[in-house]
């Protein structure tokens, strides 16, 4: 079976490839290198010519706050370039995975959201995320659209990385505990959507996060307690952490055990940090 990956340098990519060719898939990687996906012409003529049996659109306008700025970038990126995927991919019969945000939501719900759930982005990352959303669902019914949070993986920055740099740094940190949601292994999440193609689920929207919740003071919490690193953890308000873009204060998803629980997934992240540092 061949895959045709878009994102394929970034850090959700590198574990996309790595897991689905270990599977026996063909993996056609690309990236901005080798395939502009904000030209149409381009997009449909890779597409016509590769004809792959699925494509999974990984790449993405990832910059939350810098959106805030540069809304016609984001828009372009995560907006129209999914929609060029979603008519190529469809005038070629071929079923697209595109992968999603928490960040569609606005953040007022008290329970788990469902697929099925209203959206309502608070910002421009989540607006053009949702516009891709809508162009996928528009122009190709062979569709799994996977919305996921706070991602983190061995092959870019991310917030596990970050609080083991600056736990190591500093004796005191503060960490806005009044944000909740679902962390997610980049590993996990290419698990999730393997499952999803291998047992010819249903096309639609999956929620494909780490099971449980919590703040981003407790997970940082759950880093330091893991890699025992001492230092003065303190919860803060968002209030205090002012952002360009508003966050949701309540992201958490319903994802079906579709991954595992994000504590489980931390340990085994941690567990393989530093062979994979290393090599």
């Amino acid at each position: 079976m061949k895959v045709l990956l878009t994102g394929a340098n970034g850090m959700l990519g590198h574990d996309m490839a790595k897991l689905f060719e270990s599977k026996g898939f063909k993996v056609i990687l690309t990236d901005i290198h080798n395939l502009d996906i904000t030209d149409k012409n381009v997009v449909i003529n890779k597409i016509f010519k590769e004809q792959p049996d699925i494509v999974i659109h990984g790449a993405a306008y990832t910059n939350v706050d810098g959106a805030e700025t540069d809304k016609e970038t984001a828009f372009m990126v995560n907006g129209a370039g999914t929609e060029n995927l979603a008519i190529a991919t469809a005038q070629n019969d071929i079923p697209i995975v595109y992968i999603s945000t928490d960040y569609v939501f606005d953040g007022t719900k008290k329970s788990p959201y469902q697929p099925e759930d209203k959206v309502a982005p608070i910002n421009v990352y989540g607006d053009s995320k949702l516009a891709g959303e809508a162009a996928v669902q528009k122009h190709n019914s062979k569709h799994y659209i996977c919305r996921t949070s706070w991602l983190y993986g061995h092959h870019g920055k991310n917030f596990v990385e970050t609080m083991i740099q600056l736990g190591s740094s500093r004796d005191e940190l503060k960490v806005v505990a009044d944000q909740v949601g679902c962390p997610t292994w980049t590993f996990d999440l290419a698990k999730a959507v393997l499952h999803l193609i291998e047992n010819k689920m249903e096309y639609g929207i999956y929620h494909t996060c780490g099971g449980g919740s919590t703040s981003w003071y407790g997970f940082a919490k759950k880093i330091f307690e893991l890699e025992k690193i001492k230092v003065n953890l303190m919860p803060c308000n968002t209030e205090e952490f002012p952002r360009p873009a508003n966050r949701p204060r309540y992201s958490i998803m319903n994802n079906n055990n579709l991954c595992q629980d994000w504590e489980k997934a931390l340990e085994g992240y941690l567990s393989l940090r530093k062979e994979v540092i290393t090599t």
